[in-house]
């Protein structure tokens, strides 16, 4: 039986952060250089027109273009910030500085979980129904990277071995 020795849980805490920030650095610029793909799907979701429209639910939709495109940009930025921190978490493994890319991996990969399991999990699938959608449902999506991201997360924090000595 072998075990994982503290430079392959290293590795693989470099790699799947560096994966993460690449994820979430193509999904901002394809928001901002497609802006209105993405924007169509906020707008629909937070309207609520492909719901059941049940009147016991309908009162919490949003149809304010302004505060909808404002909800849209909040994201982007959101997302923007999360690869930025994920980044510089990346280049701190590299560099085998592992107390600081464990802690600025950890706000990266935190941001990406609350944006997908608090923001369109939680908001937008169950507040927004967006799960009584065929057209505008993003919840399988959201799904996937909420349980990529979480698992990252744990490899980062698996060996705490190295950090000893490390520089801080």
């Amino acid at each position: 039986m072998t075990t994982t020795t503290p430079r392959t849980l290293h590795l693989a805490a470099t790699l799947l952060t560096a994966s993460v920030a690449l994820y979430m650095a193509l999904v901002a610029f394809g928001n901002i250089t497609d802006f209105g793909t993405n924007q169509q799907f906020v707008r629909h979701v937070l309207a609520m027109d492909t719901t059941f429209k049940d009147e016991d639910l309908m009162w919490r939709a949003i149809t304010s273009k302004g505060i909808q495109d404002a909800a849209y940009v909040a994201i982007i930025v959101w997302e923007t910030l999360a690869a930025l921190v994920l980044s510089y978490g990346t280049w701190l493994w590299a560099r085998r500085d592992q107390a600081r890319a464990r802690r600025f991996s950890t706000y990266g990969l935190l941001m990406v979980m609350l944006l997908f399991g608090a923001g369109f999990i939680a908001i937008g699938g169950e507040w927004f129904s967006m799960w009584q959608s065929e057209n505008w449902n993003g919840l399988d999506a959201a799904t996937r990277v909420f349980v990529f991201s979480g698992i990252v997360l744990i490899v980062n924090h698996l060996s705490r071995e190295g950090d000893r000595g490390e520089r801080r």
